[in-house]
């Protein structure tokens, strides 16, 4: 259920892309991006409304859309510690797979 997610920080490490994210409720995240791949800057951090949906236990299709524009859909696999990101900035789509580890 998204609210055992709530409070929690995970380490999303999809390769050069990194980043921190936090689940402050079942309907709001926070990131900080470690490592930007060139997508984003090191360091920005940014808040905003997710749209999270528990696909069967422990696993979640999380999306957002950034102040940018940019748009971020995941697969999180939390029992098997496994990552899947399709990214959208400036038209173009990036295609991630990574790793989900307790921040």
């Amino acid at each position: 259920m998204a609210k055992q997610l709530t409070g929690r920080s995970y380490r999303f490490d999809l390769g050069d892309l990194k980043v921190r994210f936090t689940f402050d409720s079942p309907t709001q995240g926070s990131f900080v991006v470690v490592h930007g791949a060139g997508l984003a800057p090191d360091g920005h951090a940014e808040t905003g409304a997710l749209n999270l949906r528990e696909i069967r236990e422990g696993v979640y299709l999380n999306s957002w859309t950034e102040a940018s524009g940019a748009t971020v859909t995941h697969l999180e696999d939390f029992g098997n510690g496994t990552l899947y990101s399709n990214v959208t900035v400036d038209g173009k789509l990036h295609h991630f797979t990574g790793t989900i580890k307790d921040a």
